[in-house]
């Protein structure tokens, strides 16, 4: 049994808490985003710090990631949200183009990462576009966007969508575990 798509539409996270993971990105001023960034980056090394081994790579079911195929997909989402703030920064309301997460994880073989080299780039990721995030002006956290659905985004509520995306992904790992 494979891993069943998500197919749900998220979008609404930047407008109010998330009753799944708690988190409430719509109370996430502008100005902290980075912040957030880098914090989760180094609660994935947190946890990593305090667990053993095997429990990284075991899916606590069939149909759920293992923490390190979670880690494998944060770090992607750091790296395709640079990407999209990227476009949104050097485009007038960019289209973006889909990205398929569950198709990134086949094609990435996330289940076969090495643990340390994934959180290391995840790290990196996270920093890369922290410091992205730490010099948007006032005019630029209200740049336009869109995703290929449909969904309308500016610079801020795209933030704070990510944002949303690592700390629930993080929440996943140790809701389930701990």
């Amino acid at each position: 049994m494979g891993i069943e798509p998500d197919t749900k539409d998220w979008t609404w996270v930047v407008h109010r808490r998330c009753p799944e993971c708690g988190f409430d990105a719509a109370a996430v001023p502008a100005g902290r985003i980075a912040e957030e960034i880098r914090a989760n980056a180094a609660a994935w090394r947190n946890v990593r710090e305090r667990t053993e081994a095997p429990w990284w790579s075991e899916r606590p079911d069939p149909g759920t990631w293992s923490p390190l195929e979670y880690a494998g997909h944060v770090r992607d989402v750091h790296r395709v949200f640079a990407t999209r703030l990227e476009a949104l920064l050097t485009e007038h309301d960019p289209l973006w183009p889909d990205w398929d997460q569950d198709a990134a994880a086949v094609e990435g073989n996330y289940a076969s990462g090495d643990l340390d080299a994934v959180l290391a780039d995840l790290s990196a990721a996270a920093e890369y576009v922290a410091s992205q995030y730490d010099t948007l002006t006032p005019q630029q956290w209200q740049r336009p966007a869109r995703r290929s659905d449909g969904a309308s985004f500016t610079g801020l509520t795209m933030a704070r969508y990510h944002s949303h995306d690592v700390v629930h992904h993080r929440g996943d790992i140790t809701r389930k575990r701990d």
